[in-house]
């Protein structure tokens, strides 16, 4: 922190340190863009799995009120002409054209609203795949003004991830009870200025500008956990794209943002006494952090994959395990994050709640863990369907699981060494007759290090198979194909990078009303 006396040069700034990340012109590696390839694949696969649920069509349904229109030379004073300008939505067609800010708030909550695609955890956690949707809509928007091409929005997205991943890496916002969407904010906008090649000082701007409108509490990810959920990271991602508008215009933001003497780091984080220290890649270094984040084989909190596959494998080799009477007690060892997360430690009656909304159950381990070991595996919509959540059984053994903190693996959990870093645990289980199971898992089997890594053909079978019923089979292989070939599309084949439903589908959801 610094007080305004001392007037900090904004050189010495952290935003301006990220902003120099983004205008880096140093090539993206062909390992990092192949995986951004495969993270605009999941994105697309989880977002067309959530097409039909309530909060994904309210969020289209309000972007669809936002289309873009543009006077046109010639014509009548305010008259006006839709204009290709704009970006796309998902599930309909690629014509259809909406603000680009109202994009990103739109296909954000498609990609968010199933906890289905990728995570990062360190001192904070994230999902660094919600850098896409407000990068690609300001891709799709300006693409054809500016010539862009797939590579530019590569280098975008590369952007996104690096910035949002180092700073996950060393402030804690969770500690402070501040949403991990903060650390969103700047890196959609820096990720923006990446993809447009805007000057260091316009995205030094947009940056505090995008920090200072999404930090929140995390009330959103606390006792019952409602549909906001998914709505939290749309929300900066649209800030982003109006933060880097208005910068564009000339407008400036406060300043410092994060090291002023009423800024983030005073009185949000540790306090004016306090210092971080986060680690960015150096002038002409590549930008590699996506590499360090995972994708979800499953449609539950990162912290829980590993323990669905714990059970998965504990169904295979203990089926007496499914009935509760068999079971005395089930006790979770694991990091503190994820015992006072989604464990019994955060003191959330609504965890073991079998009326619960589905936002809550999917950060519930011990819901979670008791479903995967009934059923040797997890649907991302019949395992959280109220019937299954209510069934007698579940709920006799769901009421038997707790966790607890077990400190070698809160350092695990936290540790720097990707060899060592693990997300698991140790459970114990005591059954009726005496005796005891007991089994660890340290990374989910789709973890780079874990069983069954996720390559591209993994991301593909994802995508297909969420796919399956929302999109025609021609769509599928399409949108594939565009995915595939990212890095060489051309200004017009950006804005055909999206997923259309197939016909009828969106129809045969009802359309919320609001004000739009």
């Amino acid at each position: 922190m610094h007080t305004s006396e001392e007037n900090l040069a904004r050189e010495a700034q952290l935003a301006w340190a990220i902003a120099e990340v983004a205008t880096d012109p140093v090539e993206v590696t062909d390992e990092v863009t192949e995986m951004v390839v495969n993270r605009v694949i999941d994105n697309a696969a989880v977002a067309a799995a959530s097409l039909t649920r309530r909060p994904v069509a309210s969020a289209r349904s309000q972007a669809l009120a936002h289309p873009i229109w543009r006077s046109m030379p010639g014509r009548h004073s305010g008259e006006s002409e839709l204009t290709a300008d704009g970006a796309t939505v998902f599930g309909e067609d690629a014509a259809t054209r909406v603000s680009p800010e109202w994009a990103a708030w739109a296909n954000g909550v498609a990609v968010r609203e199933l906890d289905y695609h990728d995570t990062f955890l360190a001192a904070e956690y994230s999902h660094p795949g919600d850098n896409i949707p407000p990068i690609t809509a300001v891709a799709q928007h300006t693409a054809t003004a500016r010539g862009l091409r797939g590579r530019d929005l590569v280098r975008g997205i590369a952007t996104g991830y690096e910035i949002q991943i180092d700073l996950a890496r060393a402030i804690s916002l969770h500690a402070h009870k501040i949403d991990h969407v903060a650390h969103l904010g700047p890196s959609a906008a820096a990720g923006i200025g990446a993809l447009l090649g805007l000057p260091t000082e316009v995205i030094f701007q947009a940056i505090g500008q995008a920090l200072h409108t999404t930090t929140a509490t995390r009330q959103s990810r606390k006792g019952g956990i409602s549909t906001w959920k998914a709505h939290a990271p749309a929300f900066a991602g649209k800030m982003a794209v109006e933060a880097v508008d208005r910068a564009m215009r000339g407008e400036t933001s406060p300043t410092p943002i994060y090291e002023g003497e009423d800024g983030v780091i005073a009185w949000l984080l540790d306090g004016p006494n306090a210092s971080y220290d986060v680690s960015l890649p150096e002038r002409g270094e590549a930008k590699r952090a996506i590499l360090d984040s995972y994708t979800k084989e499953h449609s539950a909190e990162y912290q829980a994959q590993a323990w669905i596959d714990l059970a998965r494998r504990l169904h295979g080799t203990h089926p007496e395990l499914a009935d509760p009477d068999n079971i005395e007690r089930v006790v979770i060892h694991t990091s503190h994050h994820t015992h006072t997360v989604i464990g019994s430690g955060a003191n959330d009656p609504q965890k073991y709640d079998p009326a619960a909304s589905r936002e809550t159950l999917d950060h519930s381990i011990p819901y979670i863990f008791a479903v995967a070991l009934q059923d040797g595996g997890w649907h991302h919509v019949d395992s959280y369907a109220p019937e299954r959540a209510g069934r007698a059984d579940t709920v006799a053994l769901w009421q038997k699981v707790t966790t607890t903190e077990d400190p070698e693996w809160t350092r695990r959990y936290h540790s720097l060494d990707p060899a060592e870093k693990a997300f698991g645990g140790r459970v114990e289980i005591d059954l009726a007759d005496g005796s005891k199971v007991v089994d660890e898992i340290a990374v989910a089997d789709a973890h780079p290090l874990g069983a069954r890594p996720f390559g591209r053909a993994e991301y593909v079978q994802k995508f297909r198979m969420l796919a399956d019923g929302v999109l025609e089979a021609s769509e599928i292989e399409r949108f594939l194909d565009m995915a595939e070939r990212l890095p060489t599309l051309t200004a017009d084949e950006l804005g055909t990078l999206t997923i259309t439903a197939r016909a009828g589908l969106l129809s045969s959801v009802p359309t919320p009303k609001g004000l739009f």
